[in-house]
Order: structure tokens, then C-alpha cells, then sequence
């Protein structure tokens, strides 16, 4: 899968796949486009406004820290 360069909000997710526009995280797209949701094994969803990887089906966002994904139920905001 090709991730666009600057997508500009989280319209044109593929299938719910997660996209990297921070610089930080752009060398790291095929990694992220391999992380899961720790609790429900589904795909996570970046939310470039946020910084953070959305569960939707556990209704979990996990933070990225210094262009780190944090994948820690205890981190990570209930919504």
C-alpha cells in the first residue's frame, strides 16, 4: 500500500490503515502500517491532529510520543 505524502486530516484512509504525515513517523510507514491494536487485534487509525493510533473496535487512543507509538492499554485515552 502507497501512503500519501501530506495528507492534510484523516479523509483517504485506506480501509482504516494508519498514515504518517509527521516527518518522524514517515520513515517508519511500513512499520506502522504493521501495528495492531493491542486489545482487539484490529487495525489502529493515525490521527495526525491528535499524535495518536485510534482503536475504533476498542474505542482506545494510544499516544505517540517523540514519534513512538505507545501500544499501552494503561496510556491510552478511552473515548
Amino acid at each position: 500500500m502507497t501512503l500519501p505524502d501530506t495528507p492534510s486530516s484523516s479523509e483517504g484512509l485506506d480501509e482504516g490503515r494508519v498514515q504518517a504525515t509527521n516527518p518522524n513517523l514517515q520513515a517508519d510507514r511500513a512499520l506502522l502500517d504493521l501495528l495492531i491494536c493491542p486489545v482487539t487485534r484490529t487495525l489502529l487509525r493515525y490521527d495526525a491532529q491528535r499524535q495518536e493510533l485510534i482503536s475504533d473496535a476498542a474505542r482506545l487512543a494510544f499516544p505517540i510520543r517523540g514519534g513512538v507509538p505507545v501500544l499501552v492499554v494503561d496510556d491510552a485515552r478511552h473515548f
